[in-house]
């Protein structure tokens, strides 16, 4: 995408020296998420289309160098949500990662809980996740209304769809207190009121491998032709 957007503009002589050298700049980039959201919104995003033909994409490009997968010619795939999605994602990480450090607050987990919602619609708008996931995290947020009200208090602050296999999981951010599991089973029983299903709920967290260590998995070479 940047390298083509970086031929065009040299060919066409409209980029000053200091805006090419920033496109070349961001053109070294390995991975897209390395992109920064602002140089892709002030300069990509609206050279994007929100979607492309098969027909359109090889007309266009020819190839798009993958032997495993083949474009079907008739197909529509979208452009933009997918392309937006590694840029955005990579910096609501790294915010996420900062407002662990900072100190204890309300608005420390009211913004955890934001950049939760943010990745799932995210994900969600690139034709990924479930209804059952879906579901799941609107019924987080209906819980999350509930720190308006004059009568309850609410203390969960946030959800995602995350890794759980197959990506059926929900990831719920909540102070430890009796009402946050009070609420998480609230949800489970609404759930399965709605779908027929019972959800399993996984609480608490862990050191993960950094405690109980990992398997790494080498790939034997052919034993040798006899």
């Amino acid at each position: 995408m940047i390298r083509s957007f970086a031929s065009s503009e040299t060919n066409s002589g409209e980029a000053e020296e200091e805006s090419w050298e920033l496109v070349e700049y961001d053109a070294s980039f390995d991975y897209l998420c390395n992109l920064s959201p602002h140089r892709f919104q002030a300069l990509y995003a609206s050279k994007l289309p929100q979607s492309i033909t098969g027909e359109e994409f090889m007309e266009t490009y020819g190839d798009h160098g993958d032997s495993v997968t083949t474009i079907d010619r008739k197909g529509t795939y979208h452009i933009m949500a997918p392309t937006k999605h590694p840029i955005y994602e990579n910096f609501r990480v790294q915010a996420f990662k900062a407002l662990l450090t900072a100190t204890p607050s309300e608005e420390q987990v009211i913004g955890l809980g934001e950049l939760m919602y943010q990745c799932h619609n995210s994900y969600s708008a690139c034709g990924l996740g479930s209804d059952g996931t879906d579901r799941l995290v609107r019924l987080v947020q209906k819980m999350e209304k509930l720190k308006h009200s004059k009568t309850e208090n609410g203390t969960l602050y946030g959800a995602k769809i995350t890794g759980g296999g197959s990506g059926g999981t929900v990831c719920v951010i909540g102070r430890s207190s009796l009402r946050s599991s009070e609420q998480i089973l609230e949800i489970q029983r609404k759930y399965k009121e709605a779908t027929g299903f019972m959800p399993y709920v996984f609480e608490g967290s862990s050191p993960g491998a950094g405690k109980f260590g990992y398997l790494k998995i080498r790939k034997n070479s052919a034993p040798p032709s006899t």
